[in-house]
């Protein structure tokens, strides 16, 4: 099994959010994220954000640092995930 991360770094929002969260299965860590995207970034608990934010899950386990870049990905076609 392969640790799994989303890390709210990568996504530009005008609170700055710097949490990334991982965790040893899919479930889990969804979970986690949709706690996270509705209690701290107000989103709604839907099947949509659900499916959305398993679309950005990655493997490993988050960087200390992101590129000096900074935003290194988006929330893929539609619309962005609001922070």
């Amino acid at each position: 099994m392969t640790r799994k991360f989303i890390d709210c770094r990568e996504f530009p929002s005008d609170m700055h959010c710097t949490v990334a969260i991982s965790a040893d299965s899919e479930e889990e860590l969804l979970q986690a994220a949709v706690d996270h995207a509705v209690s701290v970034h107000h989103h709604d608990d839907t099947p949509e954000l659900r499916q959305q934010l398993r679309q950005l899950f990655k493997d490993g386990m988050p960087p200390e640092h992101l590129p000096v870049s900074g935003q290194t990905s988006s929330a893929g076609p539609g619309a962005p995930l609001a922070h």
